[in-house]
């Protein structure tokens, strides 16, 4: 995968961004779930399956859907509704070369601010949002479905 990404002369990895198109869902699905796989050790397979089934038939139908694509491949994700970041994930594969920190700076060129839930289990997560000038503004105990994986609300990105 790192070999086929394209590079400019800085080294920088620039991704095309783009609307999501109804051919792209199996994609970003099968992104999400390694994604998860990769970084939320807390879920277990039955979890992952659970939330796998509404990522496919109730959020990916009701938000509006970027994505990052290097040659012609699908790396990683951003859902928006409205101001509120619903999703953003990138294949571990394309980790730790800002897909999502451009993911982000485009939903942020679109909104002066941006609302967004971390599950408290995912610190690596939280450190990136953080990074980028996002505060915390509260938390829930449970996530979303009721589930016991609290999370974390922030706001931002705020100049640091």
């Amino acid at each position: 995968m790192r070999a086929s990404l394209v590079q400019r002369d800085d080294g920088a990895v620039y991704p095309v961004l783009r609307p999501l198109r109804s051919a792209d869902e199996p994609s970003v699905v099968e992104i999400w779930r390694r994604a998860v796989e990769a970084t939320h050790e807390f879920l277990s397979p039955e979890d992952i399956d659970f939330y796998e089934g509404h990522i496919r038939d109730t959020y990916l139908p009701a938000l509006d859907v970027t994505v990052a694509e290097l040659s012609g491949r699908i790396v990683g994700f951003l859902g928006l509704q409205e101001h509120r970041v619903e999703m953003l994930f990138v294949d571990p594969e394309a980790h730790n070369l800002g897909i999502g920190t451009r993911l982000l700076a485009h939903a942020a060129a679109r909104h002066a601010r941006l609302d967004l839930d971390v599950n408290e289990q995912n610190p690596s997560a939280l450190d990136f949002y953080r990074s980028r000038g996002f505060v915390e503004t509260g938390r829930s105990p449970t996530d979303g479905e009721g589930r016991p994986f609290p999370l974390i609300h922030l706001s931002g990105p705020y100049p640091r």
